[in-house]
């Protein structure tokens, strides 16, 4: 009996404490993803500081791009990170790439304008976008796979799946802290100098993160750290079939993620001609629907298995694309609106609660990081993080719905690419680990 209480203890024990390195790790997560997602949400009152013009789609067209710019560093973050992580450690990469983010965010924040400096403006705005397009390059596949090697077996998808859940919440905090300013301060105010507050707020909130995975136990062993090819891209070309699958799943998943997400807020404005604010709280209370979403779709996966749960994704991804866009286009009630993108994002949950783990579960551990995040990165970065340049280099062509087609058909790849994987929580290293 004694030996049973104490099975029980250590039992109850392990789960607080891996429990509680999933809030260590993911809090650095949030606050990455609120400073990278500020940027967006704050571009409709910033855009004209940087980039005069007299057309509003001009200026959003050019801050997009400047967006998408901090994605093509992805790729280089994924690989500089990745293998910090594989060769150093995961807490290592991790405390570095929170601290680079919140660099990014304090140097936007007391960025002069174009006025003041002319066109030494925009330059400096898309130097500090590139050093957080490094940092969460970085960000997404260490933490990925540390949140992955340290959930329980069996329940990986659920604990795993509270990745998306502080990413989705880095955006709702940003959003929240938007809806804030907007009832605190005139739309003249923010355009002058309040946009520069959330920017401030997440820099000072990397402290907490900070102090949070200071704490974390490191999740790899000496052993698998000094393996020759650990962290190398010759390691990872062993798993090049891993990699391209990844690729072609995120170029699909990404894009339909940050279509919906922040891109949406800006297609609710600027083409179904809703204001500003009630855009806001439309995303707002949709972010917070698709935020408690995540552990209920990834304990799902837990029960049907990761690929049933692509395949799902896929396919309903892939038919209701265009529908849900063309819907979107034309609401005119706020509710209609949310209700529409809670669906949206309800087929998004297939693929973003399992994201990370998915990914984990095909690399082994002296390439995981590295192959988690360069793969992502890579497709995150060509698909993902042009979805807004795309939308609005189509609108700005009098071409829109080409986007929904476009998104319909990365959306159909996925799915393609999903009939080609085994299931990983079967099959997958993840397996073996405990």
């Amino acid at each position: 009996m004694t030996d049973l209480t104490d099975a029980r203890a250590v039992s109850a024990r392990d789960t607080r404490q891996r429990v509680l390195a999933i809030v260590g790790a993911s809090s650095g997560n949030l606050v990455e993803w609120f400073d990278f997602y500020v940027y967006s949400f704050c571009a409709i009152y910033f855009a004209p500081a940087f980039f005069p013009s007299g057309d509003p789609t001009t200026q959003l067209l050019n801050t997009a791009g400047v967006f998408a710019a901090g994605f093509l560093m992805r790729p280089i973050g994924g690989w500089l990170f990745g293998r910090l992580a594989d060769t150093h450690g995961r807490k290592t990469s991790m405390l570095v790439s929170v601290l680079m983010m919140c660099g990014g965010s304090l140097v936007i924040a007391a960025l002069p304008t174009y006025s003041q400096i002319g066109a030494a403006a925009p330059a400096l705005l898309l130097m500090a976008r590139l050093l957080q397009g490094l940092s969460v390059g970085g960000e997404y596949g260490t933490s990925a796979t540390y949140m992955s090697e340290v959930a329980i077996k069996g329940r990986r998808g659920f604990y795993a799946s509270f990745q998306y859940v502080t990413l989705i919440g880095g955006q709702l905090c940003a959003l929240l802290v938007l809806i804030i300013l907007q009832q605190t301060l005139s739309t003249a105010e923010l355009k002058a100098w309040g946009w520069r507050i959330p920017f401030v707020v997440g820099a000072a909130a990397a402290l907490i993160a900070l102090y949070l995975r200071k704490s974390l136990e490191e999740t790899t062993t000496a052993e698998s750290r000094m393996q020759k090819e650990a962290g190398t891209l010759r390691g990872l070309w062993k798993h090049r079939k891993a990699f391209f699958r990844v690729v072609g799943f995120t170029a699909g998943g990404s894009l339909i993620f940050y279509t919906f997400t922040t891109y949406m807020q800006k297609y609710l404005v600027n083409t179904a001609g809703m204001h500003a604010k009630t855009a806001s709280n439309v995303m707002t209370g949709a972010l917070f629907v698709y935020m408690c979403m995540q552990p209920l779709f990834g304990a799902l996966s837990d029960k049907i298995g990761r690929r049933r749960s692509m395949l799902l994704f896929g396919f309903f991804a892939t038919i209701g694309t265009v529908p849900l866009l063309h819907a979107l286009k034309d609401v005119a009630s706020p509710f209609m609106a949310f209700v529409l993108v809670t669906i949206a994002l309800s087929i998004v949950s297939f693929y973003t609660s399992i994201s990370g783990l998915i990914k984990a579960e095909m690399f082994p551990p002296e390439v995981r990081a590295l192959g988690v995040g360069l793969s992502y990165a890579v497709g995150n970065a060509v698909f993902g993080g042009s979805a807004e340049y795309v939308a609005l280099w189509f609108k700005q062509a009098g071409s829109e719905t080409t986007f929904f087609w476009y998104v319909t058909v990365l959306c159909a790849v996925s799915l393609l690419v999903s009939f080609s994987m085994r299931d990983t929580d079967k099959e997958g290293y993840l397996r073996h680990e405990p």
